[in-house]
């Protein structure tokens, strides 16, 4: 494990490697920082929509604090450390796609179950569109995240696959950008602010 990292240089890192994790120790004393410095990142790569789900857009840096903070509260030692490389790298954007944890946020258990049940499929509804192109987004085939019953999970994870020409696009596209979901019990969608468009303009290389 590594020291102190700065994460306002690690723009642009795709994957978070072993040598890149404090010594749990050295990060318990500087987790409070870490947390705070990510504050205003994590402002701009948050999207609700609708009234329950908000799209988490991932990063490097978001994915770093994540692997760091379950190291610290599980305390697995270095045997959990390949487990969480492995389960939250391929959530970093590779240059060509942007990354979100899709959270359905209930507080209440028995509404939580109604609203649950009646969205199986809803990661496959999910789409941006910018001008004339629309991305279909692909979840994460990790696990499934619809029931043979027709429920899905409270927690998705997708990506948004862009071709060169629409990488190119959405860089330089100064309209509205749409971010929606289709599902019959969901339909809802909303429109990027400029500093979450802008914040997602720059993970494609």
């Amino acid at each position: 494990m590594g020291n102190v990292v700065n994460l306002s240089e690690a723009r642009h890192k795709t994957e978070v490697k072993a040598t890149d994790l404090m010594d749990l120790a050295e990060y318990g004393k500087v987790r409070k920082q870490k947390r705070a410095e990510l504050v205003p990142l994590k402002k701009a790569r948050r999207v609700p929509i609708g009234p329950h789900a908000t799209f988490y857009f991932e990063s490097y840096e978001t994915m770093w604090l994540q692997i760091h903070e379950m190291l610290f509260i599980e305390k697995g030692g270095p045997e959990q450390i390949p487990d969480e490389l492995n389960a939250y790298n391929p959530l970093i954007p590779k240059g060509r796609d942007l990354s979100a944890t899709l959270m359905f946020e209930i507080d209440d258990e028995k509404l939580r179950k109604s609203v649950l049940g009646r969205l199986g499929g809803v990661e496959e509804t999910i789409f941006l569109k910018f001008g004339d192109h629309e991305i279909q987004a692909r979840a994460e085939t990790d696990v499934d995240r619809t029931t043979a019953d027709g429920k899905a999970s409270s927690v998705q994870f997708i990506h948004f696959d862009f071709s060169d020409e629409q990488a190119a696009v959405f860089k330089n596209f100064d309209g509205d950008v749409m971010l929606g979901i289709r599902h019959e019990n969901y339909p809802h969608m909303t429109l990027l602010s400029a500093e979450t468009k802008a914040t997602l303009a720059a993970d494609l290389v």
